[in-house]
């Protein structure tokens, strides 16, 4: 099901024009308009299935690992793999979530330096 009122719904419905570089029945990548490295994409489902990771039923883990999974082919096809990337999951406001879809950002093509 996807959310008329939705970003990320709209882009995975075609209703928006994004940079594509991944889709599939359920997932869908693309480049992040305001990027914060080199590579910053955006892994999420196609479907509006949780707003957030904090928003996860236990029967929903598989679709989770399948963005993990999907961050990681995406890294090596994008060539940051060797060299090293990061995975961020921002989970609602106070996590810097400005999008309740959730969606797993690839950030990688330079230093990023230590955040924790």
């Amino acid at each position: 099901m996807r959310k008329a009122e939705c970003l990320f719904c709209k882009i995975a419905g075609h209703d928006i024009p994004s940079d594509i570089v991944f889709e599939d029945d359920a997932l869908i990548a693309f480049k992040d308009i305001h990027p914060k490295a080199p590579v910053h994409l955006l892994i999420i489902p196609k479907d509006h299935v949780m707003a957030s990771v904090a928003d996860m039923a236990d029967d929903q883990q598989l679709l989770l690992g399948s963005l993990l999974h999907r961050a990681k082919i995406l890294a090596e096809e994008q060539g940051i793999a060797d060299m090293g990337y990061r995975l961020v999951f921002n989970v609602r406001k106070h996590g810097g979530q400005e999008v309740d879809h959730v969606h797993l950002h690839l950030l990688g093509g330079q230093p990023l330096g230590h955040m924790v």
